[in-house]
């Protein structure tokens, strides 16, 4: 491990550990707490067997980026409504348990991730104890009670996210801040594993024997959730977030079946950035793959949220415009073509930043019907036509020509 990253997780869980200590001062522990610590750390523990599988790929995924899941609900259930003791407690539980179950990564990891968690804890028992001191450790109701779960909520969300992504980049100097943080979604299970954790710690205090019935549906959300981020993914080009071709494909053939029942016409364009190897050649493949990125999002841009944008692979692009005349196919492509020819990217190459200017792209336009009326035809029509845009020069759109009846099937 660098020195630099060496030095950070050490005092990070230095400071953790300082912390904990701190923490048993005064401390005044009762039944009613111990109780509520054994139903949160069972909780988390019945919460990891249950999602196991999924969280092994999950982890794998997320190697270079931040990892959350649900089951920070019991954790913060804790901050809100144990002795901080206690709640530095479920976290060592969830997280030994957690690395026990899982893939186990090197010991350091796991300890470094519960260091995180314990000073995001800290921070928002802070805030819960200078807003509603009367209240702490407990759950207090009314406005006051909601602005102090709030702000713990949100200062145990920073901490942790600001000291993970703080180890991510300093682990990878090449990643991006971007990359560190994780998809925004990700963002969204963590505040949505807080408000349930501000559920949970509410029925334990007033009704803890319907914890039970928020657990059934907790496992049910988050392995629905969960299976769907895979299915997702599995649709998803990892590179530019565009549609894989496959699912391209799919999507493609639900349109064509609906525009032949509705008779409605339906419009593909095949796109293939023209000279990209020069791109890879000068700039080296990290400022290619910047540079598909950047076109995937000028695509998206481009085209209407009806509109599916795949990857078919390298500098291939595919859209489908369900619904779309000729006259709007042709000029959708040539907005395209011209929104390309107009792009200046960014990227980083070996010998620091440049930029990649003077891009161009062929385009090959197929319609329904006119060109075919089976997709098989349709996308052989539309790869012609772009390999007849290369040939008479590249940085134009070709449409494909119409058939005769018999050549339509």
């Amino acid at each position: 491990m660098p020195s630099a990253v060496l030095g950070y997780v050490l005092a990070v869980d230095a400071l953790a550990l300082t912390v904990v200590g701190a923490s048993f001062i005064n401390l005044d522990v009762g039944a009613g707490d111990w109780m509520r610590f054994g139903v949160l750390a069972l909780g988390s523990s019945i919460h990891v067997e249950a999602g196991r599988e999924i969280e092994r790929l999950r982890q794998v995924v997320s190697e270079g980026s931040t990892y959350v899941n649900l089951k920070s609900m019991w954790m913060f259930a804790g901050v809100l409504i144990l002795p901080p003791p206690l709640a530095a407690g479920v976290i060592a539980v969830s997280y030994a348990h957690a690395w026990i179950r899982l893939p186990r990564s090197p010991p350091h990891r796991g300890f470094f991730s519960a260091s995180t968690v314990i000073l995001g804890s800290a921070v928002a028992i802070m805030c819960l104890r200078t807003i509603n001191p009367d209240n702490q450790p407990g759950f207090a109701g009314g406005l006051v009670g909601l602005i102090a779960v709030a702000a713990a909520a949100l200062a145990y969300w920073l901490i942790n996210l600001a000291l993970v992504v703080g180890v991510v980049l300093l682990s990878n100097p090449n990643a991006s801040a971007r990359k560190a943080l994780g998809q925004l979604s990700d963002q969204f299970i963590v505040a949505g594993a807080l408000g349930l954790g501000t559920s949970t710690a509410a029925l334990l205090v007033y009704q803890p024997w319907l914890t039970a019935a928020l657990l059934i549906t907790v496992l049910g959300l988050h392995r629905a959730l969960l299976v769907g981020q895979f299915q997702f993914a599995a649709r998803t080009d990892p590179n530019t977030g565009l549609a894989n071709t496959m699912f391209w494909h799919e999507i493609a053939a639900k349109e064509l079946e609906r525009a032949q029942n509705t008779n409605v016409p339906l419009g593909i364009l095949y796109l293939d950035l023209d000279h990209f190897k020069a791109v890879n050649d000068t700039h080296g493949h990290l400022a290619g793959d910047q540079v598909l990125k950047a076109i995937a999002a000028e695509l998206k841009h481009e085209v209407r949220t009806e509109d599916l944008v795949g990857r078919l692979g390298g500098e291939e692009f595919a859209v489908l415009l369900p619904n779309t005349s000729p006259a709007d196919t042709l000029h959708t492509a040539e907005r395209i073509r011209r929104r390309i020819a107009r792009l200046v990217i960014s990227v980083t190459a070996p010998d620091g930043t440049t930029v990649v200017d003077g891009l161009t792209c062929s385009i090959g336009a197929a319609t329904y019907p006119a060109a075919g009326h089976s997709l098989d035809v349709l996308l052989m029509a539309a790869d012609t036509a772009t390999y007849a845009a290369k040939e008479a020069g590249r940085n134009q759109v070709v449409t494909a020509p119409s058939r005769t009846p018999g050549q339509l099937s």
